[in-house]
């Protein structure tokens, strides 16, 4: 096993029940390990969170990147010139 530290955190009696209650279930050997499990499920939430965050900020950046905004109408008229030059003016009514 690794190196371990000692520390001491406060839990809410309904916590430190939870955590007895999984050790005298066998789920775990010991509060220690309901602990670091719970502490590695958080360090994995935690970091999709950062990811999750840079790629919005990403995506935000792209936006900004791409130009002005263009309503909704403004959009779909651009496509439908697009699409009748390319089709010669045959296009599907909206």
């Amino acid at each position: 096993m690794a190196k371990v530290e000692k520390i001491s955190i406060a839990l809410t009696p309904e916590m430190a029940a939870s955590v007895r209650q999984a050790v005298a279930d066998g789920d775990y050997a010991s509060s220690s390990e309901v602990m670091r499990e719970a502490l590695r499920d958080w360090q994995a939430r935690r970091s999709l969170r950062v990811q999750a965050i840079d790629e919005l900020r990403r995506q935000w950046d792209a936006g900004l990147a791409s130009g002005p905004a263009v309503d909704g109408e403004e959009a779909f008229s651009r496509i439908e010139a697009a699409l009748a030059a390319r089709t010669g003016g045959r296009t599907a009514a909206r």
